[in-house]
């Protein structure tokens, strides 16, 4: 029997007491069912009730019966920490997760200690189901020790390790619940809406339909390499199906389709005041043209690549029809979740994340973060980021790493004790491209600043998992 961690053992007999008699029936507005719909690499400027290009009336309805954030942001520029960040409302580091994971030549995955939404959930009688990609971690033959998504709180898991391959179209690198599928007929997007369909209908089995569920669909586009439909690629160029703007735009149109098709399944599952869905992306687009103006993209903690569309949907529960300016980010998932459900945080750890409850059920002034965001990735100039308000600290590292492209676990040591150079700061409310460093104009505030990245950022590297010497 498998031997679990302390924090959360803790947890699950703290929850699973306090809940176990009204979390073991269907979903109620107290217990609701959850669905978190993620997209891969899609730009803060991508759908239609973000000024998009793309038609997107379902997300977009989303929004409309919901609360829709304008300064949400990922995890991370890059997407298995921004996806550990998802999970566990702390900052990927602390998590176990450096950069993107290649499970081949690296040690890293989502670390088997960390208290995951799926683990909070399921301690609390809901059934759970990751589908979609995955990336934070699986077994190799030179790295069986990786965990599955099953350790981490998953009764049931569909997935890829990384992107659709070849494409999203007709994709070979599924694995159900360990065992590879082979090759699929049909778009990755849709892919995936049938299987998440089918386990709503199917797979949960007897005893778990009458319990709430939880339902994290990980879509892969508008991840390259891309792939749609050529009628839906005619939508946004007619005379040229090849045109990768219109195709990358065609995936999410067709993304869209598959999360109407999800939605109408679940009306007859159960009630949408009976289920709360959460729909964002892991981080910012490869497109300049789909920032919507702001510096720099996926990759880098610029705006461009960490600023993502957010948008929350409990009918009944969340404020419907409401446009939030205040900073938010996939780091408040959790801690959201739990203040929503009444769930107990988990215990005796840092999150990160705050909870974002008093806000979405329309009392903002109740709302206060208790950190500012926080982003740090190894390759990205600036390397670090801060956002305190409408306040944007921004610096590079004061050590330099070799030219490897792809994260090198022989860094962790240098990372760990480095420092930072540089120090840029934005005022976002008034230039959101950040085009003007007024660093000079506010020396105190500056200061005042530094000392909190500094502050979070010693806090994460000290829970750094140095992957050389740890499996």
């Amino acid at each position: 029997m498998k031997k679990l961690p302390l924090s959360l053992f803790i947890f699950t007999v703290v929850v699973g007491l306090s809940n176990f008699v009204s979390s073991v029936h269907a979903a109620t507005p107290e217990r609701p069912n959850v669905v978190m719909l993620l997209s891969d690499d899609l730009g803060w400027k991508d759908v239609g009730c973000y000024d998009g290009p793309v038609k997107t009336p379902n997300i977009d309805g989303l929004a409309a019966k919901g609360t829709r954030f304008t300064n949400f942001y990922s995890g991370c520029a890059v997407c298995s920490p921004s996806r550990a960040t998802l999970l566990t409302g702390r900052h990927h580091i602390r998590a176990g997760v450096w950069s993107w994971i290649h499970d081949e030549s690296q040690n890293s995955h989502l670390l088997q200690r960390e208290v995951t939404l799926a683990e909070v959930l399921k301690a609390a009688g809901y059934s759970t189901a990751h589908i979609g990609k995955w990336h934070l971690g699986l077994p190799t033959d030179e790295r069986p020790f990786k965990p599955k998504p099953d350790v981490h709180g998953f009764d049931y898991w569909f997935a890829t390790w990384n992107n659709a391959e070849p494409s999203h179209h007709n994709p070979d690198n599924f694995i159900r619940n360990g065992e590879r599928v082979g090759k699929l007929e049909g778009y990755s997007c849709q892919l995936v809406a049938d299987e998440a369909i089918d386990w709503l209908e199917n797979r949960r089995g007897d005893r778990k339909k009458d319990a709430p569920f939880f339902l994290n669909i990980w879509f892969h586009e508008p991840h390259a390499p891309i792939a749609a439909p050529d009628e839906l690629v005619r939508e946004y160029n007619a005379d040229n199906l090849k045109d990768k703007g219109a195709i990358y735009s065609g995936t999410i149109d067709n993304t869209d389709r598959a999360i109407a098709r999800l939605l109408e399944e679940l009306r007859k599952v159960d009630a949408p005041e009976n289920t709360l869905i959460i729909y964002a992306s892991d981080n910012g687009t490869y497109r300049d043209d789909r920032t919507g103006g702001l510096r720099g993209k996926k990759g880098v903690n610029w705006e461009g690549g960490i600023r993502v569309p957010g948008i929350f949907c409990w009918p009944g529960k969340i404020s419907a029809g409401v446009v939030s300016d205040e900073p938010a980010g996939l780091v408040d998932v959790l801690p959201t979740v739990c203040g929503l459900l009444g769930l107990e945080k988990p215990v005796g750890v840092h999150l990160d994340g705050s909870d974002l409850s008093t806000l979405l059920e329309g009392n903002a002034e109740a709302f206060t973060r208790h950190q500012p965001l926080f982003w740090h990735l190894q390759k990205s100039r600036p390397i670090v980021a801060m956002r305190d308000g409408d306040w944007s600290l921004v610096a590079d590292p004061d050590y330099e790493l070799s030219t490897d492209n792809m994260f090198q676990e022989a860094w962790i040591p240098k990372i760990k004790s480095g420092g930072y150079t540089n120090y840029q700061l934005f005022n976002l409310k008034k230039d959101p491209r950040q085009t003007t460093d007024v660093a000079a104009d506010h020396p105190e505030l500056l200061e005042k600043l530094k000392k909190e990245l500094l502050e979070i950022n010693a806090s994460i590297m000290a829970d750094g998992v140095d992957w050389n010497t740890q499996k």
